[in-house]
């Protein structure tokens, strides 16, 4: 009976793990797809670059100026 019971609780761990993986493997895919898959879609149709990907050999640094005394100093406050 004892050997039973250790076997049931071996196999019982072994398919959760198997479970596991293939649960989670579908629902990380299926979010990968639809999050990034839809949103590259989207930014294609509209032709949205999010990164500068090609060199501009006119610009000498991509680095942009900051300058804090644009905004009021309170908008910096509680910005999260």
């Amino acid at each position: 009976m004892k050997d039973f019971i250790i076997g049931f609780k071996i196999g019982f761990k072994e398919f959760g793990e198997n479970i596991f993986l293939v649960v989670n493997s579908i629902l990380l895919s299926f979010v990968y797809f639809v999050g990034i898959g839809l949103t590259s879609l989207v930014a294609k149709l509209f032709w949205k670059k999010f990164l500068d990907t090609k060199p501009d050999k006119k610009l000498r640094t991509y680095w942009s100026n900051f300058n804090p005394e644009e905004k009021p100093v309170e908008e910096y406050y509680r910005q999260f």
